[in-house]
């Protein structure tokens, strides 16, 4: 089989090592592709919004499956263009992809069908959110533009102050252009959080092995909210009884939902939770697989992906077993010095093999290129050192253990991931 992934960060590398693990894979695709990914798959230079880019890239490629990985391209129609010109793809649909590109939509889905998600009100003009703050009064409160705004479309106000100033760069300044037209203040939800990425087909779903995310950029979560610096999976908050709770009042509600609205979702479906006093609730949905959680999840796949892939295109996923390995994974994201705000690019990298990689661990690419047969540094989040071992306390150590085998200047990452999991473990 041939392959196409729209994409280009650690997710994608992290789902194309996958793919090449597969006996059936005879040839990998991937763009934009980074230097990391340029290793295992031909990549070529057309953007992963570029809707009908991708499709005459796919019409002169003729893969066998096309897996659109970003949410951008996905909302924006891009495995209904692929599939109109008769493309096998792993994705949802525009339609069923606004479950990530709405806010507003998955609330009021969420309310209509009785999903457990924090209180909320929908806002377009400043004055009457801003009335409705001061007549709430509680904080910390969370504000967030309806539409993608790059993960950053989320404000955690800690007070009044903080509040109004969100709504007002939202509302009236577009500091997310139109994904902040419109704006969703929800309830301030406390307890761990879990992540949980599904394999769906919009009839059975399956979910994945669940994982913690970290996502201030320093350690004891200080600094500045990042795309992610590290997980781990699985997570010790993510109890047997919780998941079983999880399927009977969220993930099948969901899938059954969103099938009632005339919006089948297929692909991966991400889901942000909080384990709360009153029970697991719905943070988010993400249309997609999530970074860096794919890379702790994938290295503990035993099945097939392609095999997934092609029976959720299928609509056969209720008839494939899908087994995991029983360990525990680790991802440490090294970054550049400065993320989450001004970085250069253009850092030698040294210590990788010229795959890319490091013995006993996986290597994913988030922000690399590869020129005259070195990596360069080309992104905030540079890489994503992933480990497996039986234990958690293992993987972590083999994690590290890789970290300080990898070079390159003003780079900075976090040492306490997974730390919280453990106490989580022994507590």
């Amino acid at each position: 089989m041939k392959i196409l992934v729209v994409g280009g960060g650690g997710r994608e590398h992290a789902i194309i090592m996958k793919l090449a693990e597969s006996p059936k894979v005879t040839e990998l695709y991937c763009t934009p592709g980074n230097g990391g990914i340029s290793r295992y798959a031909k990549c070529f230079d057309v953007k992963a919004t570029d809707i009908v880019g991708v499709v005459a890239l796919a019409k002169q490629l003729q893969p066998d499956l096309v897996v659109v990985a970003p949410d951008d391209p996905l909302v924006l129609g891009m495995v209904d263009a692929l599939q109109a010109e008769g493309f096998k793809t792993f994705g949802p649909k525009a339609n069923a992809a606004i479950i990530e590109g709405s806010k507003i939509f998955s609330k009021e889905l969420m309310k209509k069908y009785h999903i457990p998600t924090g209180a909320y009100e929908v806002f377009t003009d400043s004055a009457s959110a801003i009335d409705y703050i001061k007549q709430q009064n509680s904080y910390p409160t969370v504000i967030k533009a309806d539409g993608l705004a790059l993960g950053k479309g989320v404000i955690l106000a800690k007070n009044e102050q903080e509040a109004i100033e969100a709504v007002t760069e939202m509302i009236d300044n577009k500091k997310f252009g139109e994904s902040s037209a419109r704006i969703v203040i929800e309830e301030f939800l406390t307890g761990p959080e879990v992540s949980v990425l599904s394999f769906t087909d919009g009839k059975t779903i399956i979910p994945m092995i669940s994982s913690m995310d970290h996502k201030r950029a320093l350690d004891n979560d200080e600094g500045l909210n990042t795309g992610g610096m590290g997980t781990i999976a699985p997570n010790p908050y993510y109890t047997e009884e919780i998941a079983q709770e999880c399927m009977t009042k969220i993930f099948k509600p969901t899938i059954q939902a969103m099938e009632q609205e005339g919006r089948t979702f297929t692909g991966c479906l991400y889901f942000g939770l909080m384990l709360t006093e009153q029970g697991a609730k719905v943070i988010e949905y993400n249309c997609r697989f999530g970074d860096p959680e794919t890379q702790v999840v994938l290295p503990l796949l035993d099945t097939d992906l392609v095999d997934i892939m092609l029976a959720i295109y299928n609509g056969t996923l209720a008839e494939l077993p899908v087994t995991w390995k029983n360990q525990n994974s680790a991802c440490v994201v090294m970054a550049s010095g400065g993320y989450p705000v001004k970085y250069e690019n253009n850092k030698l990298i040294s210590g990788l093999d010229e795959k890319g990689q490091v013995k006993n661990a996986f290597v994913y690419h988030a922000g690399t290129k590869f020129e005259e047969n070195q990596f360069l540094t080309a992104g905030g989040r540079v890489l994503g050192v992933t480990a497996v071992a039986d234990t958690l306390e293992k993987a972590l150590t083999q994690a590290y253990q890789t970290v300080k085998e990898i070079n390159f200047e003003k780079m900075h990452y976090r040492h306490d991931i997974g730390q919280r999991a453990l106490r989580a473990k022994q507590g």
